[in-house]
Order: C-alpha cells, then sequence, then structure tokens
C-alpha cells in the first residue's frame, strides 16, 4: 500500500506541475512542489526530485514573464 501511495502521489504531482505550464502556474507549481516533498517520504525517490524540479521551473518560468 505504502509504494503504490507514493506512485500515485509522485504521478499526480507531475501532472499537476504540466498543467501549471498551461495554466495558474503559482498553484499547480506550488502543488506540485508541495506533493513532490510529501513523496519523498515514500520509497519512490525519482518521482519526487522530478516533480519538485518542474515545480520550481514552472514558479520560475513564471517570475520572469
Amino acid at each position: 500500500m505504502k509504494a503504490s501511495l507514493g506512485i500515485w502521489i509522485g504521478w499526480l504531482a507531475i501532472i499537476l506541475a504540466i498543467a501549471g505550464f498551461f495554466y495558474a502556474p503559482f498553484w499547480l507549481g506550488g502543488g506540485a512542489l508541495v506533493l513532490g516533498l510529501v513523496c519523498l517520504a515514500f520509497p519512490q525517490k525519482l518521482l519526487a526530485w522530478i516533480s519538485i524540479m518542474l515545480g520550481i521551473i514552472v514558479i520560475v518560468i513564471q517570475l520572469f514573464q
């Protein structure tokens, strides 16, 4: 149960980050960042770091536009 929950949280965070490129970047990028940090508590570290980096990229891109 714990491993599959981490996978779901990681993929949800990645989907939020990708949606953040197109709509509401601060909210969705921030949500991806927070879910990525939550996902670090689970064994899926790669999904967590990908979602954290995507969330940061979404927010930084929005700051420079």
